[in-house]
């Protein structure tokens, strides 16, 4: 099967990550996008913080009626720091993809992609996507990546977070069932 991976805190998990993944699905002939929630991300500070199994569920409701999207928990099982090399040489050894797994990441993470752990050997093992987040621009990287002709959607986590804080619209940009256990939950608040 051929595949691609999605990492990342989904704090919370929102339509712009269904949207790209969809993207990346289409234009590149993936069967399956697996999402993988970090544990403790090391490139990107975790703020408002839940529990990590919060998390896990809303990755699971989103995607639950996309049979194409898939979760996997193997980050968050591991515990520690999440690290990608780590994490994609878990995902060949116990997927058996056809060619190499797909790994998306966004702009704003690509261009610091030679300071992951074992950047090199990463990006040999897989083929780096870079969807737009920041820029129409394809900004070049020291690595071989293809980039993804996606909308640029500036929907954050962050943002998302904050408008909860304060009672402002989200709705449409997180998927219902999300936003409700988000309330159910007493999240963000």
């Amino acid at each position: 099967m051929k595949i691609a991976v999605i990492g990342g805190t989904f704090n919370p998990i929102h339509s712009g990550h269904l949207f790209l993944c969809e993207e990346v699905r289409l234009q590149y002939n993936y069967e399956r996008i697996i999402f993988i929630p970090a544990n403790l991300p090391v490139h990107k500070e975790l703020t408002d913080r839940i529990d990590p199994l919060h998390r896990l569920e809303m990755v699971k409701i989103a995607t639950a009626p996309y049979p194409d999207f898939a979760v996997d928990d193997c980050e968050l099982s591991r515990g520690g720091n999440s690290y990608m090399i780590e994490t994609m040489t878990d995902i060949i050894r116990r997927y058996s993809p056809e060619g190499k797994p797909g790994l998306i990441v966004g702009d704003d993470l690509a261009k610091d992609f030679y300071s992951w752990k074992d950047a090199r050997r990463l990006a040999e093992m897989v083929d780096l996507i870079i969807a737009h987040r920041l820029t129409a621009n394809e900004e070049p990287i020291d690595f071989p990546c293809k980039y993804v002709d996606n909308l640029l959607l500036s929907i954050s986590s962050t943002e998302i977070r904050q408008r909860i804080k304060e009672g402002r619209a989200i709705k449409f940009i997180l998927p219902d069932k999300v936003l409700s256990y988000i309330s159910q939950q007493g999240l963000y608040k």
